[in-house]
């Protein structure tokens, strides 16, 4: 099994893993590329990380060399074409790993923005201890919108009811005991809409211009799915004007080659992303509510038991 784009504390867990199930792992550091393809010859299964966009040409490479079968370390699909990887014989597919990451950094983000979070932090670094002229909210006052229902999306519910607040919920395929609403009505009744849908051409720009206008003046919106289900630039006006109160982004539209690196030194080319970071209001983290040792691990296992289960037949794709 070639596990490609593995991180070092992946790596660490695959070592451990492999070989309880009978595994020698490849591991490479790099992304998949035409460069290194050669690592998955005589490999049907290969794992691949989340953070590199896979080329279509790859893809091609890797069917010539034999791959049958990619688990990709992630929920979301939207770094390959999954389409186009069957038309060249082969099997995409995900890993399930803890919910309970997302969720609880769900509701920390969604707290944090609740309780000016940012800029009372910010003060207090600066030996500024004063209140801040805006008060915070309760949950326990609120309505809260959780757009998609699945696992992630269950687990941020399971947490909201312990806060008394008034949950509504929207998905095509209701699944939890919850009060559903077509998604314009949720927005219209929601003080907080938080996103765990997955990206697709359907839900690209879920959040619009025109349903941010349709939104409660003052609404906080919460992102830990995938930057691109949110208009960033109706985002930014809808801040700007005030028709929104908030944010909190755990992803971003363009955030490919800016998270996971240090950017200290070097120029950011993303207007939109320097907008939102200077807002008192918005806070931004790098694609990192998943990151816990409980879901690494769940992560690595559940790529390894993927790629047994293929080779075993149970998998068919």
């Amino acid at each position: 099994m070639t596990i490609y784009g593995c991180e070092p504390d992946e790596a660490v867990l695959f070592r451990q893993l492999a070989p309880r199930f009978g595994v020698v792992p490849t591991i490479e550091a790099a992304p998949v590329s035409h460069g290194n393809v050669e690592l998955a010859l005589g490999n049907r299964c290969i794992s691949i990380g989340h953070k590199t966009q896979v080329a279509n040409p790859v893809l091609v490479a890797l069917s010539r060399a034999g791959v049958e079968y990619i688990s990709t370390r992630s929920i979301g699909y939207n770094h390959i074409d999954v389409e186009y990887a069957e038309s060249v014989g082969i099997c995409v597919e995900n890993v399930a790993y803890s919910p309970d990451s997302v969720a609880d950094y769900t509701l920390m983000l969604m707290l944090m923005v609740l309780r000016n979070a940012k800029s009372t932090i910010r003060r207090a670094g600066v030996h500024d201890y004063r209140l801040n002229e805006a008060r915070g909210k309760e949950l326990r006052d609120l309505a809260v919108g959780v757009v998609g229902t699945g696992r992630i999306g269950a687990a941020v519910i399971d947490r909201l009811r312990g806060f008394g607040c008034r949950i509504l919920a929207c998905d095509s395929c209701p699944q939890v005991d919850a009060d559903y609403f077509p998604l314009d009505e949720l927005l219209r009744l929601s003080d907080v809409i938080t996103l765990h849908t997955p990206l697709n051409a359907d839900t690209h720009h879920l959040i619009n211009r025109r349903r941010i206008e349709r939104m409660k003046r003052g609404a906080i919106v919460v992102n830990t799915g995938r930057g691109a289900l949110i208009d960033t630039d109706a985002l930014v006006e809808a801040l700007e004007s005030g028709q929104l109160g908030g944010a909190a982004l755990d992803v971003i539209e363009g955030e490919e080659g800016i998270f996971y690196a240090d950017c200290g030194g070097k120029r950011i080319e993303s207007k939109r992303l320097l907008l939102l970071q200077e807002m008192p209001n918005v806070l931004i983290s790098p694609h990192t509510a998943y990151y816990t040792d409980h879901a690494l691990a769940d992560t690595v296992e559940n790529s390894i038991i993927n790629c047994l289960e293929f080779e075993s037949g149970k998998r068919h794709g």
